[in-house]
């Protein structure tokens, strides 16, 4: 979600709370999903990079130097947050903010030029990665061109004069989706960045506050010039029948922050996982993450919401069915809040969460039980018991097998895994030790203590 500005995520969060009522709602389940997910993408994992805080020079040429270490980590797809000038009336901050687009088809010179962006595209490619943009479809800045040559494509009030969408978003203006032109222009403007860079898709910002009709027209219009792969910042299921092929896991970085909170325990995971989880049809992706920009921005970092819990949260997020995210800076154990409309450059020091990412993602890449949506293995909770704070499942697919054992909380926990652990081969991800075997295995794990056995 853009969420630049604090005030706007408890809006947003009553307003997904809602849609998650009614998605909940059995009559509005999705039962088909029409979306063909490029090959490449079955055993993807994302990283979120933001060009302005990434290094001192926050630069499209500097990044490009980090290119191979993303690859030795296993990243797959790079998703670049807005590349595009940004509005200068009522921009908020010295740089504003990313989402104030003044221009579709042009690069932030901030960041570099046009050609440093196209390098960047290469190189990536030559990496044996995918590189996609942050498309902001619901706003422009107050001097885009089109705020003067075509006002009829912005909403306005009653007075006639242009809206922002939210309130305190008071340095962009919302676009109008009922004017047919503003459509078409939307759709060749994105068409461009397929055509002119070679992008391989977009992460749509507020994806769901635009209409779903657009997004399922543009999903048909774009394809024809490049099979391209889409996430819509949003967690409605309908935007996947056609549209996209990845919605945000919102619903679990509520519930994992009131877990590790205390204020929730497994049975709430678990009923949001026979819930409305359910709703979203199997060969749609979920995004997975501990934080991203708007939370590390405006919620708290994850050491902040998470605590203790932070490195097995992380895990988790990797381990689920759905495709995990990292944000610039995690990989460094990034604590501060980056500030979002200046430059305050990440600082890049040593931290285990960088190999710790390394092994999950490898892991991703190779063992199918962990590949993304139908080619992955489902996931098959483990009896535990009554116990509300173990969290324990397994997930299978062509020969390949992941166990892992959660203990969700701040107090060691005793617990007894029937039957999963009966297979040969399985070994520890992190220590490469072989697997307790048998029937019954009883566990003593320590508070936010985590196993995961592969083969």
């Amino acid at each position: 979600m853009m969420k630049t500005y604090k005030p706007m995520n408890q809006l947003l969060l009553s307003l997904l709370l809602s849609v998650g009522a009614l998605m909940a709602t059995p009559a509005l389940a999705q039962k088909t999903s029409a979306v063909v997910h490029p090959a490449w993408s079955k055993n993807a994992t994302i990283y979120e990079a933001n060009i302005r805080q990434h290094s001192k020079e926050g630069s499209f040429q500097k990044f490009e130097e980090y290119l191979p270490e993303l690859k030795k980590m296993g990243v797959k797809i790079i998703w670049v947050m807005p590349i595009n000038p940004i509005g200068e009336k009522n921009r908020k901050g010295t740089l504003g903010s990313y989402y104030a687009v003044r221009d579709y088809r042009g690069v932030n010179p901030e960041f570099g030029t046009p050609a440093d962006f196209k390098r960047l595209v290469k190189a990536a490619h030559a990496h044996g990665m995918k590189l996609i943009i942050d498309w902001v479809a619901n706003h422009t800045a107050w001097d885009h061109p089109w705020s003067e040559k075509h006002p009829e494509f912005y909403k306005k009030d009653k007075d006639g004069k242009f809206v922002p969408p939210v309130p305190d978003w008071a340095d962009v203006i919302a676009l109008d989706y009922n004017n047919q032109q503003l459509r078409k222009e939307m759709i060749e403007s994105m068409r461009f960045w397929l055509k002119e860079y070679d992008i391989d898709g977009f992460r749509c910002d507020v994806a769901a506050m635009v209409p779903t009709d657009f997004w399922n027209d543009a999903r048909k219009e774009l394809d024809k010039t490049k099979k391209v792969f889409m996430l819509a910042e949003a967690m409605e299921w309908d935007l996947q029948e056609k549209a996209f092929d990845m919605t945000y896991g919102w619903q679990y970085k509520d519930l994992w922050n009131d877990i590790a909170k205390g204020k929730k325990s497994v049975k709430d995971l678990d009923a949001y996982l026979n819930g409305e989880e359910k709703n979203y049809h199997p060969n749609s992706y979920r995004m997975l993450h501990i934080t991203n920009h708007d939370l590390n921005s405006w919620e708290g970092t994850e050491f902040e919401r998470l605590g203790a819990g932070v490195e097995a949260f992380l895990v988790l997020s990797n381990i689920m069915p759905g495709m995990p995210l990292l944000y610039s800076g995690q990989e460094a154990g990034n604590n501060k809040a980056l500030n979002f409309f200046e430059r305050d450059p990440i600082e890049w020091k040593p931290h285990p969460f960088k190999q710790l990412y390394t092994t999950l993602f490898q892991l991703k890449a190779s063992n199918k039980a962990l590949w993304n949506g139908v080619d992955g293995g489902v996931m098959q909770r483990l009896n535990t018991g009554a116990d509300e704070h173990v969290f324990a499942f397994s997930r299978e697919k062509a020969g390949n097998k992941v166990v892992a054992v959660f203990n969700l909380s701040d107090k060691p926990q005793s617990v007894s895994i029937n039957a999963a652990l009966k297979s040969a081969g399985l070994k520890d991800i992190l220590t490469g030790q072989v697997a307790p075997q048998g029937a019954q295995v009883k566990m003593e794990l320590k508070a936010w203590e985590y196993k995961v056995y592969a083969k």
